[in-house]
């Protein structure tokens, strides 16, 4: 009898080794389309869908792509593989978990991170691309934050828009919608330089990424012609004698313009203007 206990107690460890192994495997996370999360329900977004948001982003191995809602982590993943650093936001835990898992199996953990966490708590200010899948109402609960975001930065949704602030572009793939936004620079406000001994005065107004304005210089005034603000490039055409069609280009860094004047006589000046204090 004491021989066979060592067998015995062997045997009886392997079975509780299978049977531990056995409850693991039967509680392993598998998500489901439609399970209810903190704000929305998972409806994963399809690859090919992610493949053209990336594109109509025009992200590079330069951008830092971070992704709201990460949920199995598709995003994220897809962009890793296209070199692109990037972080992947989600509530729940298991999905978190499971989007790191997944990152792993493609081989691009090292590229792809994700993180626990509330979207509505987290600082995503350091995307230079931000894609999300949720409703129009958390859109707008995160947009002032967005409208602050770096200009330039680009934003894409799957689906849903922002309301009164119009995408910039938009694409349809096999019955499914994405919008780009490219969050705009703060330019309203009357801008001065020099001109001709004379004081140049450039007043511009703004609706998201929409301007208008005027430029007067001494005592002539002119409209703008084809005002362009994309993200903090603006570029602009104003007629006006005896100089003729003037074609203005800048970038626009907090209070300062700086950029080139393309006269009628196809001749290029430097031109830099400051924001006058409100």
């Amino acid at each position: 009898m004491r021989k066979r206990m060592p067998v015995l107690i062997l045997s009886l460890l392997l079975i509780s080794l299978v049977s531990a192994q056995t409850t693991i495997q039967a509680q392993k996370f598998e998500p489901t389309v439609g399970q209810p999360g903190k704000d929305v329900i998972w409806v994963p977004t399809p690859i090919s869908l992610i493949e053209a948001m990336l594109d109509m982003a025009k992200a590079t191995p330069a951008d830092y792509l971070i992704d709201l809602g990460a949920g199995d982590g598709r995003i994220a993943i897809a962009a890793a593989k296209r070199g692109i650093r990037a972080l992947g936001i989600e509530y729940d835990p298991n999905m978190a978990n499971l989007c790191r898992e997944n990152a792993a199996k493609e081989g691009v953990s090292a590229k792809a991170e994700f993180r626990q966490a509330d979207i509505f708590e987290t600082d995503f200010s350091a995307a230079t691309v931000l894609t999300m899948y949720l409703l129009p109402s958390l859109n707008m609960k995160l947009r002032p934050t967005i409208l602050d975001m770096k200009p330039g930065t680009r934003i894409v949704t799957h689906s849903f828009l922002m309301e009164d602030w119009e995408p910039d572009q938009s694409i349809n793939v096999e019955g499914r919608n994405a919008y780009l936004w490219i969050v705009p620079a703060k330019v309203e406000g009357d801008w001065v330089w020099t001109e001709n001994g004379g004081e140049a005065v450039l007043s511009l107004t703004r609706t998201f990424q929409k301007i208008a304005g005027t430029l007067k210089v001494g005592s002539r005034e002119s409209s703008l012609k084809y005002p362009l603000l994309d993200g903090d490039q603006i570029t602009f055409k104003v007629d006006g004698n005896p100089a003729g069609t003037r074609e203005f280009s800048g970038r626009a860094n907090g209070d300062a313009i700086r950029g080139t004047i393309k006269g009628s006589d196809g001749k290029t000046v430097d031109w830099s203007a400051k924001r006058k204090a409100a």
